[in-house]
């Protein structure tokens, strides 16, 4: 289990436990977060600062003084990207058909006329990628992970 902060659109936050950080990813792309203060189903993953332990044996004025990221440090704006950016891929997938590691040959297939063409998903290495914009075949990171349906709990 891993247990990330969230905050949703109207500035709660709230923490979320999920078997890995794909089992988040799923759960977001199909809406399926809700903050529990207001019900909004735009939730994001808060910033979290690593603790990394220092050596025992370390001076305490040769130690690096510790960082954090204070709640709701994100500037409001980053914040609000964020959502927006989480929002708009949610309901992207909630459209979209899986296709696994034939990501690249199936967007290919639809861009020639050899498939019907639909919204999909998947997933392709970065030359893949870059083989298939040079071929003037539109394609785009998703700017949150996503876990293949088989992964999922």
């Amino acid at each position: 289990m891993i247990v990330f902060d969230l905050d949703c659109d109207r500035g709660h936050r709230f923490e979320g436990w999920f078997a890995s950080s794909d089992a988040f990813a799923e759960q977001s792309g199909r809406g399926l977060l809700a903050c529990p203060q207001c019900g909004s189903h735009a939730v994001i993953k808060a910033p979290m600062a690593p603790s990394v332990p220092t050596k025992a044996n370390t001076r305490s004025e040769d130690r690096p003084q510790s960082a954090s990221v204070a709640r709701g440090a994100l500037p409001p704006e980053v914040a609000e990207a964020m959502r927006a950016l989480a929002k708009a891929q949610s309901k992207a997938l909630a459209n979209s058909t899986w296709v696994g590691e034939k990501f690249a040959e199936t967007t290919r297939a639809m861009h020639y006329g050899e498939r019907e063409t639909t919204a999909i998903h998947g997933q392709a290495t970065i030359d893949q990628a870059k083989d298939l914009l040079e071929e003037g075949i539109a394609v785009a990171p998703l700017p949150f992970p996503v876990a293949p349906p088989e992964e999922l709990n």
